[in-house]
């Protein structure tokens, strides 16, 4: 069996990490520039002071996908940020809403109305 050289592997995560951190802040600065910094979907707006509250969704679920006109992204606050990657993962699981699933009404309660209407004239 072959041994698992540890050191090695901290390190390739590390790295990773590293990458990815670099990555993200480079299309965050860029995204943080582009855009107000007001939240896609609630509308919260944000200063300074709370801008760590305020994410970069990447609209394909792509992070590597970061055209220099930000077109796949877009400025969420972390709750509906956390929201859209819910959804996300429910529609990948098959979960669907179940209010768009509600049977549709067919009974008309005031079909007969103008007819029973006219027969008393």
């Amino acid at each position: 069996m072959k041994e698992i050289n540890h050191q090695r592997l901290d390190k390739v995560v590390a790295d990773a990490r590293k990458a990815a951190d670099e990555r993200a802040k480079g299309y965050r600065e860029r995204a943080l520039k582009l855009y107000p910094w007001i939240c896609g979907r609630c509308a919260r707006e944000f200063t300074h002071a709370n801008l760590r509250e305020l994410t970069v969704h990447h609209r394909d679920h792509n992070h590597d996908n970061n055209p220099a006109d930000g077109s796949n992204w877009e400025l969420l606050c972390l709750y509906c940020h956390d929201n859209e990657h819910q959804k996300q993962i429910e529609a990948d699981r098959g979960y669907t809403d179940s209010r768009n699933n509600a049977p549709v009404a067919t009974h008309s309660p005031f079909a007969a109305l103008k007819s029973l209407l006219d027969k008393d004239k």
